[in-house]
């Protein structure tokens, strides 16, 4: 078995975002003996990953078969799109509305709260990218952000680090965004690289690289070749390949055929207990049973960045689906930073912060800009 393979390299700059750091997790990571190993990180200290922290028990993806998938349709059913709009367009807002208002109040009318508790200190930002920079739609390979969104995520940019964190394929999401000063997280973290040297669309010459479920690309790839075969009879379903993890979707599948779908994926995924299955917005998500989220991604890039332990940073995540959660959770343990729920309807999250659609995470993230842009004339 081979040894725990780590390159660290420091490219420091004047700037924050100036750093090349490559990280690799070989077999012996996840599986062998070895427990832990302390990378330098830019800026001294170091960066340790730990095999018990990126170990995580194989999840039972069974759970007595029909049982599980008739919670899942159940659950499907509650959270679809045409449900929620359908109860938002007839009905008068709610005292469970108005609390949870209350309790998650928007981050655009309470923006001045938010900048205030950000003076003199770091802001780094955190961007999901389906239902946050682009609108959920039914055919993925066409969910195209604005032009006008994309300059103000270039500007954004411009003040602060700034990563899209999405469980897409980086390669897909960063021929979507075509903006190259900025780090980018795929596969729900799993694939990591940093701003090239050169501020242009341009794909390579990236910095940061963390991979920690290499190890699972084979795997991966046959599971999606066999899900391809397996839902083809289902009109409307789609599998997608985001490298690291899978993602099969139903936006366009018949509710009727939701159970069906699901218990093909079921029967699947009953092969390879080293993959589980995970929810979220009209789509199932296969990903391998490691202790890697956007949570974690989140943990890594301040590392990386120089500000594991620092006190005078402020992340901002700003995200609207269940797999965001893992990231606004790291965010309330830290008792730092904002987390920023995009979502028009109540949710049980762990933001504190709520914005109803990518419209108004444009506006937000433009008065960020402006925000910044006053600030540094005053000074």
């Amino acid at each position: 078995m081979t040894n725990q393979n780590v390159v660290v390299a420091s490219d420091r700059k004047s700037s924050n975002i100036g750093l090349k750091i490559t990280v690799t997790l070989t077999n012996s990571t996840l599986f062998s003996g070895a427990d832990s190993k302390a990378l330098p990180a830019p800026g001294g200290g170091f960066i340790t990953i730990s095999r018990k922290n990126i170990l995580r028990k194989p999840t039972d993806t069974t759970d007595q078969g029909g049982n599980k998938i008739n919670a899942w349709v159940n659950s499907l059913r509650a959270s679809s799109p045409t449900r929620l709009k359908s109860s938002i367009a007839f009905s008068p807002q709610t005292e469970e509305q108005t609390s949870w208002i209350a309790r998650h109040p928007s981050a655009l009318s309470k923006f001045e709260e938010i900048v205030n508790a950000s003076k003199g200190k770091k802001i780094v930002m955190f961007l999901d990218y389906d239902g946050t920079l682009a609108p959920i739609v039914e055919d993925p390979d066409r969910a195209f952000m604005t032009n006008e969104m994309r300059e103000a995520v270039r500007d954004v940019a411009r003040y602060f680090p700034t990563a899209i964190v999405t469980g897409r394929c980086r390669d897909k999401v960063f021929s979507f965004v075509k903006l190259a000063g900025l780090y980018y997280a795929g596969s729900h973290g799993m694939d990591i690289e940093g701003p090239s040297k050169k501020r242009r669309y341009k794909k390579g010459n990236h910095g940061v690289l963390c991979q920690p479920a290499s190890e699972f690309l084979p795997m991966i790839n046959e599971v999606y070749q066999t899900l391809l075969e397996k839902t083809k009879s289902i009109p409307g379903a789609k599998v997608e390949n985001n490298k690291f993890c899978l993602s099969v979707h139903f936006r366009c599948v018949d509710e009727n055929s939701w159970g069906t779908l699901a218990e093909q994926v079921r029967v699947v995924l009953d092969k390879y207990p080293k993959l589980t299955l995970t929810q979220g917005r009209m789509v199932l998500e296969i990903r391998p049973t490691i202790k890697w989220d956007k949570g974690k991604a989140l943990e890594f890039l301040l590392e990386a960045l120089g500000y594991a332990n620092s006190k005078d940073v402020v992340p901002v995540y700003i995200g609207d689906d269940r797999t965001d959660e893992d990231a606004f959770k790291v965010l309330r343990n830290r008792g730092q930073g904002f987390g920023i729920l995009v979502s028009k309807t109540p949710k049980e999250t762990h933001a504190s912060y709520s914005l109803q659609e990518p419209s108004e995470v444009k506006d937000f993230l433009r008065r960020l800009v402006q925000w910044k842009r006053l600030s540094l004339r005053q000074v």
